[in-house]
């Protein structure tokens, strides 16, 4: 989760058909300087939107932005992030905070869940929503894990 990274995820004829590009940011749930942000490309060189991690002293919140940087979506964690015996869904809402999907982290075992860092990761939202941002929910899974396992070692380090 203390670097940044590049996802290229291909289809099944082994064509990259999604980029996701974090930068390099300190990573802290505590503090609002330390917010993430992700860029996700699709096709690869074109921009589909942004994911940007909101500070809010009790929930996990990240904005969906299309490419102009337009807040298109929003998502909301649980006060609760470590998912003990049960899945941990993030809704995924309108900006005037209707319910339209979530993300899933699945409840996987004991085992997975406290002894690796596996993840199952699902991800339900209207069949008709623009192509465009369903790439962009892909990328905010990956900067939901990443704000997962950030306050799971500072909860692990108190």
């Amino acid at each position: 989760p203390i670097r940044s990274f590049t996802i290229r995820i291909a289809d099944n004829m082994g064509q990259e058909v999604i980029t996701v590009n974090r930068p390099l940011r300190c990573n802290s749930c505590w503090f609002p300087c330390f917010l993430q942000e992700l860029e996700v490309q699709s096709p690869p060189g074109t921009i589909a939107g942004y994911v940007v991690q909101n500070w809010d002293p009790f929930l996990p919140k990240f904005t969906i932005q299309n490419e102009s940087k337009e807040d298109v979506l929003k998502i909301i964690g649980p006060y609760a992030t470590c998912g003990c015996f049960e899945d941990v869904d993030f809704e995924v809402k309108t900006l005037n905070e209707m319910s339209i999907g979530k993300i899933s982290k699945y409840w996987s075992g004991f085992v997975n869940n406290v002894f690796t860092n596996t993840a199952n990761f699902g991800i339900q939202v209207p069949v008709d929503l623009d192509v465009r941002i369903k790439a962009v929910i892909i990328g905010a899974c990956f900067l939901i894990v990443i704000f997962m396992s950030v306050c799971f070692f500072f909860f692990l380090n108190c």
